[in-house]
C-alpha cells in the first residue's frame, strides 16, 4: 500500500500543468510557411500574419502563468532562408511555489541563411517563484539570430517585490556544433535583499539580455548611440561574432521602454503586442 508520502506526491504531479510546442517552418518562393505544428497541454501557437516578410508565431499560455512542477518547452525549427519573429501573447507570469521549481525549456534550430527573432514578453516572478530555464540555440553557417529576454523581479506598481525564492537561467548557443556562448545566471534564497548590492542589480528589479548573432563593433556604435534616451543601465560588448546588450532597470515599465530603444536601435521593431 502506497505511503502518505507517495500518494501526495502522485496528487501534486497529477495537478501540474505542461506544456509542448513544437513548430518548423520553412521557405517557399521567399515566403515562410508553416511545416510542422504540434501542440500539447497548455501551449499554443497563433500566427497572425502580422509582417509580409516573416512568417509571425505567438505563443500562448492557457493556464494564465506557471507554478512549481509545470513543465514547459519548446522547440522550434527555422528551415534554410526562411524567416521567423517569435513572441508571447502576455508577460509570463511565475506564481509562489510550495517547493518545486517551474521549468522551461527551450530550443530554437536555425538552417543556413535562416532568420529568428525570438522576443518574447517579460518573465515576472511572483514572491517564493521558482523558475529553472534553458535556452539551447543551434546556427547554421549563415544563419542570423535577435533575441531578447527580460527578467522583472516583483510587480513595483502593484507594491509587490520577490522577497525568496530561486531563478536559473541557462543560455547555451553553438554555431555549426560549435559551443560560441554560454552563459547562466542564478539567484537563490534571499533575492530582493541580494539584488540591493552593487555587484547584483544595486536596487533594479528588472534585468534583461539581447544577443545578435552575427554581431559586431557596428552593434555597440548603434546602441551606444542611444545616449540618454535610456533611463536604466545599459551595457554592450561584441565577440566571436557576437554583440550582447545588458540592461537593468528599477522597474519593469523602465526595461521595457530601455528594451524597445535598444532593439530599435538594432535594427528590430517588437511585436504589435508589446504595445498593447
Amino acid at each position: 500500500m502506497p505511503t502518505a508520502t507517495a500518494a501526495t506526491a502522485r496528487t501534486f504531479a497529477a495537478n501540474r500543468a505542461t506544456g509542448h510546442i513544437a513548430l518548423s517552418v520553412s521557405a517557399h518562393d521567399g515566403i515562410t510557411r508553416r511545416a510542422k505544428v504540434h501542440e500539447d497541454g497548455s501551449l499554443r501557437v497563433r500566427f497572425p500574419n502580422a509582417t509580409p516578410d516573416a512568417l509571425e508565431a505567438v505563443l500562448v499560455n492557457t493556464g494564465g502563468g506557471m507554478t512549481g512542477g509545470d513543465r514547459f518547452s519548446i522547440e522550434m525549427d527555422v528551415g534554410e532562408g526562411a524567416s521567423l519573429i517569435a513572441g508571447t501573447a502576455a508577460a509570463e507570469k511565475i506564481y509562489r511555489s510550495s517547493g518545486a521549481d517551474a521549468e522551461m525549456n527551450v530550443r530554437l534550430t536555425l538552417a543556413p541563411n535562416a532568420r529568428l527573432a525570438w522576443l518574447p514578453q517579460e518573465t515576472i516572478l511572483f514572491d517564493r517563484a521558482r523558475l529553472r530555464r534553458r535556452i539551447d540555440i543551434d546556427l547554421a553557417e549563415g544563419a542570423s539570430l535577435v533575441m531578447a529576454e527580460a527578467v522583472v523581479f516583483g510587480r513595483a506598481a502593484m507594491n509587490e517585490a520577490m522577497n525568496d525564492g530561486f531563478f536559473s537561467d541557462a543560455w547555451r548557443i553553438r554555431r555549426d556544433g560549435k559551443l560560441i556562448y554560454a552563459d547562466t545566471a542564478r539567484l537563490d534564497g534571499a533575492i530582493a535583499a541580494k539584488m540591493t548590492e552593487r555587484a547584483v542589480t544595486n536596487g533594479g528589479i528588472a534585468i534583461a539580455t539581447v544577443l545578435v548573432a552575427p554581431g559586431g563593433d557596428d552593434r555597440l556604435e548603434q546602441v551606444r548611440a542611444l545616449g540618454e534616451n535610456c533611463v536604466g543601465e545599459v551595457g554592450i560588448s561584441a565577440w566571436n561574432g557576437l554583440a550582447v546588450a545588458r540592461l537593468c532597470a528599477r522597474d519593469g515599465a523602465t526595461l521595457r521602454h530601455d528594451l524597445i530603444a535598444v532593439l530599435a536601435a538594432l535594427g528590430t521593431t517588437v511585436p504589435r503586442l508589446w504595445l498593447q
